[in-house]
């Protein structure tokens, strides 16, 4: 969930998505589906991210696709930036949520002009560092980073080596946690859980037991609604703060979440290319469905039915004429 990863990648449907985004997958980087950017072909495949989120976005253009305009969907597991590799050669044809990329879009979008935008996915995320509610109401100083210091033995765990613990997700997400501690001069060490599921797992279990946490974080995520959670403030994020991965000692963005087509499949994808255009909500919406998914373990095309069955005057202006 951050501005890029390394790479995982699974062929899969997105039932299958569910049960290994929180384990990981084999390394499958030269997969595609054999449908991908076919010409005439009545066929789409869509990228897929391991987060929740990203799973809501496809579940829901895989039903409309496949229900509303009788194509046949393919997704592709596949993290961040190899994502971009594999959209421009064609081996998937969209992605749905992109957190920011800027050398990718330079490349691929500016110069080989082998991508295309898609638009706003209507939903804007943001990365950050948080702790929970109910212990931000007893030390509210801790929510100024200048003050985690004083908190770094209530956050210390058997993993952190003496040090405060900030917990953060799969090792694969390249985020600026590390480099944030070290220029901040923060006595912390980053933990990965190994997954969004995995971290999801140690935060409703420290949620449960009322322990102190720091864990990197991000919005929008249905977790929130059962783990309320508040935000440390670090430095204030300005433009190209974060440039130098090495420098970075700021906050992160808040990024409008985008969507990417082939270039090729957006000029000869047909209706469903204009679809995926059209494609946008909210972050209401992607909850929703994300939590079904999630926390109530619904499938992600049972889930999909469920908002499509309750939201007809949203999903239909996408449909295109």
């Amino acid at each position: 969930m951050a501005r890029t990863r390394t790479p995982v990648v699974a062929l899969a449907s997105a039932a299958a998505l569910v049960a290994v985004a929180g384990c990981g997958a084999a390394d499958m980087t030269r997969q595609a589906s054999p449908f991908a950017n076919a010409r005439g072909a009545k066929t789409v495949t869509l990228s897929v991210q391991s987060w929740v989120g990203a799973q809501a976005n496809v579940a829901v253009a895989e039903y409309l696709l496949e229900h509303e305009l009788g194509y046949r969907v393919d997704t592709v597991q596949i993290d961040e930036v190899p994502a971009w590799d594999a959209l421009s050669q064609g081996r998937v044809d969209a992605i749905l949520e992109d957190w920011g990329h800027p050398d990718q879009e330079a490349r691929y979008v500016r110069d080989k002009k082998t991508i295309r935008s898609g638009g706003e996915l209507g939903v804007t995320g943001h990365i950050g560092w948080f702790v929970p509610t109910y212990f931000a109401k007893q030390h509210p100083d801790v929510t100024d980073w200048r003050n985690l210091d004083t908190y770094a033995d209530s956050f210390r765990t058997a993993e952190s080596g003496g040090k405060g613990q900030l917990l953060d997700g799969s090792p694969s997400y390249v985020t600026n946690d590390k480099a944030l501690v070290k220029n901040l001069g923060l006595d912390y060490q980053v933990v990965f859980s190994g997954s969004e599921a995995a971290q999801i797992t140690q935060i409703k279990q420290f949620a449960k037991e009322k322990k102190p946490f720091l864990t990197y974080w991000y919005k929008p995520q249905w977790l929130f609604e059962q783990v309320p959670m508040t935000e440390v403030k670090l430095p204030a994020y300005k433009e190209g703060c974060d440039a130098d991965p090495e420098k970075v000692a700021c906050a992160y963005p808040h990024t409008p979440l985008k969507k990417y087509l082939n270039a090729r499949f957006a000029g000869t994808g047909g209706r469903a290319a204009t679809f995926l255009k059209n494609f946008s909500w909210g972050t209401e919406d992607q909850n929703k469905v994300a939590l079904m998914i999630a926390d109530q373990k619904m499938s992600p095309q049972d889930a999909a039915k469920e908002w499509v069955d309750a939201n007809e005057q949203k999903w239909r202006a996408w449909i295109p004429e």
